[in-house]
């Protein structure tokens, strides 16, 4: 298909007379990314804020704007959106041909498509970084992105970054609370980009990373951070198939197991409350409490060299859970999980907070 073609005779051409400052913008952004192919600005309309960047075509980029979105976003807000598209380019994106994988005549298995739905968010992520070093930092990305997730120009409602970001925790909370192996695929597993709030939290961590602040956080926490904010999206570790979540079930399982007995006769409760989470008949009858118990150790060794450090938080989260399915978390229990979480590495605040049911791991 001949995209320029269609643009062509589509939508209207932004030649720089006619648009001097979008044309500065897209040099702009081209120079901070050292983009040295030519690029043509198409504007279409549209009610909605959109851009999209369309795959190369004879070393040509060719770079869509919504009018809506011309018309209503600012000069450093515009260098955010045009630098989030070229970095589509300049990451080459492109090359992977996700629309023919995903929908062509030959389907690939469901755990590739997940994989891959996961790979275009982070992809999101990683153009959004594009965009904040040609906007020169995050408040031009984070009104962006307000923009975009509301629609809204900023006039009647105030645009209050703090509150946005906080949806993230909100939204990681609700996230943890529908958490079970046999729950159904949520929708958000199939979505090509990040929900808005977390890309805000993603630009927010990437603000204050060394590559943004001299002396920030360094990038392999970094990655951590997002890998931990952007698993909000994938399938709970109580779903997904891979070394990490399987370390992670094992824990839970064998964690949960010593919550059971840690007075003496198992609580039924408490056992049921991690059959609730599992899956019907992942608690066997009966069951050899000490066996498990004696396991705990290497299972959390396992989780200690498998999963990042911030994704282990997770599962002492379902261990508060579990402790308060008889109503409330005994101090032997809360012993216990601190225990667990200080072996894998996990802050025990976290603990007093997931105990009286108002966890937030952001």
């Amino acid at each position: 298909m001949n995209a320029r073609r269609q643009l062509l005779g589509t939508a209207l051409r932004l030649a720089p007379a006619m648009a001097p400052d979008v044309h500065a913008i897209m040099e702009s952004c081209r120079a901070t990314l050292q983009i040295t192919a030519p690029v043509e600005t198409y504007v279409y309309p549209a009610p909605v804020f959109n851009a999209a960047a369309v795959r190369p075509e004879r070393g040509l980029l060719l770079v869509m704007l919504s009018s809506s979105l011309l018309e209503a976003f600012d000069a450093p807000e515009l260098k955010f959106v045009v630098g989030h598209e070229l970095g589509h380019h300049l990451f080459e994106h492109h090359r992977i041909p996700t629309g023919a994988l995903l929908g062509g005549q030959n389907p690939i298995s469901a755990e590739l498509a997940l994989q891959l739905f996961a790979w275009q968010r982070y992809a999101e992520i990683s153009c959004d970084r594009a965009g904040m070093a040609c906007a020169g930092g995050f408040k031009p990305a984070a009104h962006s992105l307000f923009k975009l997730a509301s629609g809204l120009r900023g006039g009647r409602v105030n645009i209050l970054i703090d509150q946005f970001v906080a949806q993230a925790g909100d939204l990681r909370e609700e996230s943890l609370r529908e958490a079970k192996a046999d729950a159904p695929a949520r929708a958000d597993w199939f979505t090509t980009h990040p929900f808005s709030p977390l890309r805000l939290r993603a630009a927010e961590l990437y603000s204050k990373s060394a590559q943004m602040a001299p002396g920030g956080t360094g990038m392999d926490q970094l990655e951590d951070e997002v890998q931990a904010l952007m698993s909000l999206m994938d399938p709970s570790y109580l779903q997904e198939r891979s070394e990490a979540a399987e370390a992670m079930r094992r824990l839970l399982f064998a964690g949960a197991v010593s919550l059971a007995v840690v007075r003496g006769e198992p609580n039924k409760a408490v056992l049921a409350a991690l059959e609730n989470l599992l899956g019907a008949g992942s608690v066997p009858r009966p069951l050899n409490t000490r066996a498990i118990i004696d396991e705990l150790p290497k299972r959390i060794e396992g989780v200690n060299q498998a999963v990042p450090s911030l994704r282990r938080a997770q599962v002492v989260h379902d261990l508060c859970v579990i402790a308060r399915a008889d109503g409330i978390a005994d101090e032997l229990e809360i012993q216990q999980i601190e225990k667990i979480a200080q072996a894998i590495g996990v802050h025990p605040t976290i603990i007093s907070c997931g105990v009286c049911g108002e966890t937030r791991l952001d």
